[in-house]
């Protein structure tokens, strides 16, 4: 059976920059293994299925995939989803407001919000559907900067220290003393048993400061285990990021805005906006946005 497909680069305005995402329509009928070969065969990141929602007062039901593994919940499929979804159900209305898209996930419904402003690309921000919360002790700072191909003086700036963080999938962040170790990271696999944030390995490391004015952190995010040695851009892991913030930073009460660079070692620029709403010294609501651009499309036999 044929089934439509599109590829987006997400967290871009620029086609070939981002994350790419691809977008399987028409995915009723798939069973789990057919969608993890399909999305080996993709062989980026994440690939999403759209499927009828549960709910029908929902715009759909999602399932998204690694090479390697399904996700409950990821960040840059959800922003290319629903930029796509929105883009080509109702084009004249988002060329003269805003759309609500709800998307159903594993992680539940996904609250997004889709916008495009004339000459720019679409932009899509959500609402994250679970609050950040620490799951692990981190391993010590030894083992993690063996794993990472780094000195163990390398790690730590400020009050930032590692610590495991999910709000749906877990990961190790590792806060880096200069952007020159961000550029230096490389897994070690021969050490990489020692970063287990959940059910598999994987790192976010960061700095402070990056390449474009406005930003405020620079991060690369690895995961071999999932079959992704490096991740352009990963939602995900910026809305776990919120809790690390929300226990280095103590941020006061009031809105915040985190602008993250990634992808920029690989050729992928990508920019991912994390805000956060803070009332009596706890977070009570967090968001994702980025802009998405479709850069392909065509149908596969499955």
């Amino acid at each position: 059976m044929q089934r439509r497909y599109h590829i987006l680069d997400v967290f871009t305005d620029t086609p070939l920059a981002g994350n790419p995402l691809a977008v399987v329509l028409d995915a009723g009928g798939l069973d789990d293994a057919r969608m993890q070969a399909i999305a080996r065969e993709f062989n980026l990141s994440e690939t999403v299925f759209v499927r009828d929602p549960r709910d029908p007062v929902n715009t759909a039901a999602i399932r998204i995939f690694t090479p390697g593994r399904e996700l409950p919940f990821a960040g840059h499929p959800t922003v290319g989803t629903a930029v796509l979804l929105a883009s080509l159900r109702a084009p004249e209305m988002l060329r003269a407001q805003d759309l609500r898209i709800v998307l159903e996930e594993k992680v539940g419904d996904v609250v997004c919000v889709v916008s495009r402003r004339k000459g720019e690309a679409a932009r899509a921000t959500f609402t994250l559907p679970r609050l950040p919360h620490e799951i692990a002790p981190p391993a010590p700072r030894e083992a993690l900067a063996a794993a990472l191909s780094l000195a163990p003086e390398d790690i730590g700036f400020d009050a930032h220290r590692p610590g495991v963080f999910s709000a749906g999938v877990g990961f190790t962040f590792v806060p880096l003393a200069s952007l020159d170790a961000v550029r230096r990271a490389r897994p070690n696999l021969a050490h990489w048993s020692a970063i287990k944030p959940d059910d598999h390995a994987n790192a976010f490391v960061y700095a402070r400061g990056g390449e474009r004015e406005g930003t405020h952190f620079r991060a690369r995010m690895f995961a071999p285990d999932l079959g992704v040695g490096e991740d352009p851009a990963t939602g995900s892991a910026a809305a776990a990021f919120a809790g690390a913030l929300m226990k280095f930073e103590e941020p006061p009460d009031g809105e915040h805005v985190a602008v993250i660079e990634q992808g920029f070692e690989m050729g992928r620029p990508s920019v991912i906006t994390l805000g956060l709403t803070v009332e009596n010294e706890a977070l009570v609501s967090a968001a994702i946005g980025g802009a998405a651009v479709v850069v392909m499309q065509g149908t596969i036999e499955a």
